[in-house]
């Protein structure tokens, strides 16, 4: 008989270098300290913030992520396409058309032999049109729910609107309904009456003397001359930001959502 009470972390974006060393500095104490059986963290921005290498992928299983999902920037750095495919803890939105390499969902047996879906949408309000995230996510459930109750989804998408519509499309469908993209932590975390899980947007693990993760200073000057300057990651004032929920692993239903921020010390 599975424990009544199953603990999951899901970790922020992962911008460049800064959020590669807040995570290497926080995950491994919280999985510790919190008795953190699961670990999802978003990692399409892990490379110099934008898109994923094999070695960083690496990098974020050693300090305890055990699935990384992803989102627009996935296929910024084109040798993603050589091990994508072969890598299964790493995901690419479910709603990319099929000839594209890669998963959109997984499921990862943890101990007590619960199992843990995780499936990965990206929305299409200002971002690329791809298939309909809704209807992707109807379709993937579908051999989700026959393997565990137990589903974490991440959506990731830009309007606010688009991603509480998902949270209730799916609610009592699966455990939590987690945004991403933004880079910007919402205080909006709930249980919806259906029992699932939900926030807006969970944040960045990164470097927040910025904007969005990226040096203000050119951030400035896109805005005000209109000139592409190449984005730089920023170094400051490093965060952790997540989702830790407790869930029934026989419904898989949230029981608990708690937003979590922890600040690196003297940074």
């Amino acid at each position: 008989m599975p424990n009544k009470k199953l603990r999951i972390l899901f970790a922020s974006d992962v911008v460049g270098r800064a959020g590669r060393r807040v995570l290497s500095q926080v995950l491994p104490f919280l999985r510790k300290e919190k008795g953190i059986s699961l670990c999802v963290a978003n990692g399409e921005n892990a490379a110099g913030g934008f898109g994923i290498t094999a070695n960083i992928v690496g990098k974020l299983y050693s300090y305890g992520v055990d699935v990384i999902t992803s989102g627009n920037h996935i296929w910024d750095r084109k040798e993603v396409l050589d091990y994508i495919a072969d890598d299964e803890r790493l995901l690419r939105p479910a709603n990319y058309p099929p000839q594209a390499p890669g998963r959109g969902w997984g499921i990862y047996p943890i101990e007590g032999g619960v199992k843990v879906g995780v499936l990965n949408l990206q929305g299409r309000v200002y971002l690329p049109s791809i298939d309909c995230p809704f209807r992707a996510a109807s379709r993937e459930l579908k051999a989700l729910r026959e393997e565990t109750r137990v589903i974490i989804v991440d959506m990731h998408a830009e309007a606010t609107s688009e991603k509480q519509a998902m949270g209730w499309w799916l609610d009592g469908k699966v455990s939590a309904v987690i945004g991403t993209h933004t880079h910007v932590p919402t205080a909006d975390e709930t249980i919806l009456p259906k029992g699932t899980a939900y926030i807006t947007d969970v944040g960045m693990c990164g470097a927040y003397d910025s904007v969005i993760g990226m040096d203000k200073s050119v951030v400035l000057s896109r805005f005000t001359t209109q000139i592409p300057y190449r984005f730089i990651p920023a170094k400051g004032d490093l965060r952790f930001t997540g989702l830790l929920l407790d869930v029934d692993p026989e419904t898989g239903m949230a029981k608990r959502v708690e937003r979590i921020r922890i600040d690196l010390e003297g940074e």
